[in-house]
């Protein structure tokens, strides 16, 4: 009994001493967001609706304009861009499918953008769990495509990246500021 009762104030006092120092970090300022294809896939699974099976995933940190001029200055034009903030942004697929007419094993990838004013270059990339694009090694590139880039008359204050249904799969949509991108992923 007294080997119990020394137990369980011993725990009492680790657990009041860890719960003391440990500190819950800030608020990130560019939190991070997932977007799936079917769009809302993981809500559709539990409420048993899901009409398609998982095809796409992607995990990034959505930065905010907050009055800045993000292309061309922010992100700047001609150098590889983690498309995002914080960690590099990384895609993944649960089958294979196709891009730039290139097949893309199932799998987990970091995906890049090297940013113009009329083009971006998207880069699938083999390295994955990397912070920003500091470490970027071309030679763990799968495939760079090139997608036309579109200016649009709203303001997108948030990157967002979500899915959109296509003729042949899928498209990957990349929207901020004024600039707009559509991958096309052939399923």
């Amino acid at each position: 009994m007294r080997k119990t009762s020394i137990l369980v104030c011993l725990l009492i006092s680790f657990s009041f001493s860890f719960s003391q120092s440990s500190k819950l970090p800030e608020v990130d300022k560019s939190p991070m967001d997932v977007s799936y294809y079917p769009n809302n896939y993981p809500i559709l699974k539990i409420q048993n609706k899901a009409t398609e099976p998982l095809v796409a995933r992607i995990l990034y940190s959505r930065p905010q304009k907050q009055g800045r001029k993000v292309f061309g200055e922010l992100v700047e034009y001609g150098k590889v861009w983690r498309l995002g903030a914080n960690e590099a942004t990384e895609i993944e697929f649960y089958k294979d499918v196709k891009i730039g007419g290139k097949k893309v094993p199932k799998g987990r990838y970091t995906l890049y953008g090297i940013v113009s004013e009329n083009v971006w270059t998207m880069i699938i990339n083999k390295d994955t769990d990397t912070w920003g694009a500091f470490k970027y090694d071309s030679k763990k590139d799968m495939l760079r495509t090139d997608v036309p880039a579109q200016k649009t008359d709203e303001v997108v204050e948030s990157m967002s990246m979500f899915f959109e249904k296509s003729i042949n799969g899928i498209s990957l949509i990349i929207a901020w500021e004024q600039m707009k991108v559509a991958l096309p992923i052939i399923l």
